[in-house]
């Protein structure tokens, strides 16, 4: 029986609670990870998940800023809250289903205005984080595991809608490409998402900046799902639900879905 899965920046839980309802409802994923919920936990509307079947959930919040958790219709045991590069930040989350399927749910620092460390505090943060996403994944080599979050990088030419316009913007510099890429490369984990849909434009995310966000569909495909390589070859039923993004009151990002028989 498969285990679907979605991974959603909200851009803040409570002021958002409604279309998260209207997910739940309409899409009924088995687990549902949230970053951006900008609250910390005790904030954390759970009542009305709680009542459509969602009632165990694992959080790392914070007042206003970040946050992460995983919503979830099957028991979930947190096992994981790493504070990398040492900001401070509520940006990770792991939790275990009793079948034995760790769940990483992370947002990657967005990195600021200017890819260059020396002039930008905030790139440089995402770097480190992301080194030390590397390093942890180096040490303890993930297995049976899914990754999924906000990692605020859109790494393929067609994850972007003009790569060369792109290729010097925070998200999409070689610089961060590579970065994931040795993240992505210590844990072998598998992109689930370009293994299910391989070409093609693809897109998570569209600016809040645009007037009409679906016409001009300058997106950028910021959100992902990896799996370990043990455990990729059950992967399948990727999508974006790219309707999300026109609710009312949205989040600037698309629901990803993906589904594992485990």
């Amino acid at each position: 029986m498969p285990i679907t899965i979605c991974t959603w920046n909200i851009n803040s839980v409570r002021l958002r609670e409604p279309i998260v309802l209207k997910l739940l409802r309409e899409e009924q994923p088995d687990v549902l990870c949230l970053q951006e919920c900008k609250s910390p936990v005790d904030k954390m509307p759970t009542e009305g998940f709680a009542a459509l079947g969602y009632e165990h959930m694992i959080a790392n919040g914070q007042k206003g800023y970040n946050g992460v958790m995983i919503l979830s219709r099957l028991p979930i045991q947190e096992v994981a809250r790493k504070d990398f590069a040492n900001l401070g930040h509520a940006r990770h989350i792991a939790g275990q289903l009793e079948n034995g399927l760790t769940i990483h749910n992370f947002y990657v620092p967005a990195g600021g205005d200017k890819p260059d460390r020396e002039v930008c505090e905030k790139f440089g943060q995402k770097l480190d984080y992301l080194c030390d996403m590397r390093d942890w994944f180096n040490a303890e080599k993930p297995q049976k595991a899914v990754l999924v979050g906000d990692l605020n990088i859109a790494p393929r030419e067609d994850d972007v809608w003009n790569h060369k316009q792109l290729t010097k913007i925070v998200s999409h510099t070689p610089i961060e490409i590579d970065h994931l890429d040795a993240v992505q490369t210590a844990g072998k984990w598998v992109d689930i998402t370009r293994q299910d849909i391989p070409e093609g434009q693809l897109y998570s995310w569209w600016s809040y900046r645009a007037r009409d966000w679906d016409t001009a569909d300058k997106g950028r495909r910021l959100d992902h799902i990896w799996a370990t390589d043990d455990i990729a070859h059950t992967g399948h039923s990727s999508r974006v639900l790219r309707p999300a993004r026109g609710w009312e009151k949205p989040s600037d990002h698309a629901p990803l879905f993906a589904s594992f028989d485990i």
